[in-house]
């Protein structure tokens, strides 16, 4: 199964591909209508997408039907699913995962996120399944495609050709695990928005003690001052010229007002960035 297949929606499709086909295997891919697939020259799966197309156009006179694959897709159906999935082009291998991402995408249009969610009920996405796959039964007596239908045919009854080869209550069981599967956390409906990546909130900063209250702010300016007390004592600078002595007091001052004003506090409380 296609890794971007919903896990539900693998479920079901599984359960669709073997209903419709008798078989679930890799082989499953490779089947056309009345099993007639020995008759081509070569396997589905080793074909383009508009090679099957361009095919089908002769088969529902030689075999009876154009469908194709795993999920018996329609000549019509291939056609209307290339206009709306402007990713697929007609030089793509009809592969098993293709298969499954077309399969899917007729599961959607038929409200398989609505049946999910409880928008739609099971009875009512039973009969949609039926109308798209005609080996369905319909679960309750209503209006077919040819005539008043009773549970269990299918849609298509009537036509001489299509009738339903599951049992309702199979129907029934394997819908009602879907929706156990579905529900829980891991199934993501792969058309869906992706959720945003909250933002975290900024962590508050703590406020800034007053420069007046920075134990470091008076211990830089005390050993500011005596360095400059000592300095003139110890090198005996009293005995110099009084404008030397102012010269050497500025330069040691100046140094002293750096160290105290590269100081956070100091900066921020002097509005200096």
């Amino acid at each position: 199964m296609d890794k971007t297949v919903p896990p539900g929606a693998a479920i079901l499709l599984d359960f669709i591909r073997e209903t419709e086909v008798g078989r679930s295997d890799r082989a499953s891919y490779d089947v056309i209508y009345g099993h007639n697939q020995a008759k081509l020259t070569q396997p589905l799966t080793t074909m383009t997408y508009g090679e099957i197309v361009d095919a089908q156009k002769g088969w529902s006179k030689r075999f009876g039907s154009s469908a194709a694959g795993g999920y018996q897709f329609m000549r019509a159906t291939l056609i209307d699913l290339a206009k709306a999935v402007h990713s697929i082009s007609g030089t793509d291998r009809f592969t098993p995962d293709l298969q499954d991402r077309l399969g899917y995408r007729l599961l959607v249009r038929r409200g398989y996120p609505e049946f999910i969610t409880g928008k739609i009920s099971l009875v009512q996405f039973a009969e949609n399944l039926a109308k798209e796959w005609a080996s369905f039964p319909v679960l309750v007596s209503c209006k077919g495609a040819h005539r008043d239908l009773k549970r269990g045919q299918s849609y298509y009854a009537g036509d001489g050709l299509n009738k339903a080869l599951v049992k309702p209550e199979k129907v029934e069981a394997v819908l009602k695990q879907i929706l156990d599967v579905a529900r829980r956390p891991h199934e993501v409906d792969s058309e869906a928005e992706p959720l945003e990546t909250p933002v975290p909130f900024p962590t508050p900063k703590p406020p800034r003690k007053p420069v007046r209250k920075s134990g470091r702010f008076w211990t830089w300016l005390l050993t500011a001052g005596g360095t400059i007390v000592t300095g003139l004592k110890e090198l005996n600078l009293v005995a110099l010229d009084w404008r030397v002595q102012i010269a050497i007091l500025v330069v040691i001052v100046g140094f002293a007002v750096y160290a105290i004003t590269s100081m956070p506090a100091v900066r921020g409380a002097l509005g200096l960035k």
